[in-house]
């Protein structure tokens, strides 16, 4: 199994939208690093849902439930997308100022590279956030 972080600015797609969904494609990735991750994700791979520029935390669990594929907003066809299903809201959102304060976070994808929308998690960072959040 393998661990990601997928951002979303709320007002364009939040957590309570893709609940409202249950699965979703996540589409308009340009960044080519963000879509080599995507390219990586397995069946049943678990991500945080992450709230950026508002927010900015975790507020939920989504799972891999397709693999990659063209993302039909793209006219260049250049770009793809995974679609996540909707598993658990995180009880305690767990904030970047959080993240940021934990040592054993300090290495984490949304710290080291705060505009990648799609980053990993390893499985420690992921049992860390999960704890802090309350699961």
């Amino acid at each position: 199994m393998n661990y990601w972080l997928i951002k979303s600015e709320p007002f364009k797609w939040s957590w309570n939208d893709h609940v409202k969904k249950g699965v979703e494609h996540w589409d308009g990735v340009r960044n080519y690093q963000a879509s080599n991750n995507m390219k990586a994700m397995e069946l049943g791979d678990l991500a945080f849902f992450y709230h950026s520029n508002e927010g900015k935390e975790i507020v939920g669990i989504c799972e891999v439930v397709s693999g990659y594929y063209p993302d039909h907003t793209d006219e260049k066809g250049r770009f793809g997308m995974v679609d996540f299903k909707a598993i658990k809201p995180v009880p305690k959102p767990v904030t970047l100022k959080q993240i940021k304060e934990t040592p054993e976070l300090s290495d984490m994808a949304l710290v080291k590279q705060m505009r990648l929308s799609v980053g990993p998690v390893t499985k420690k960072e992921w049992d860390i956030i999960c704890k802090m959040g309350g699961l």
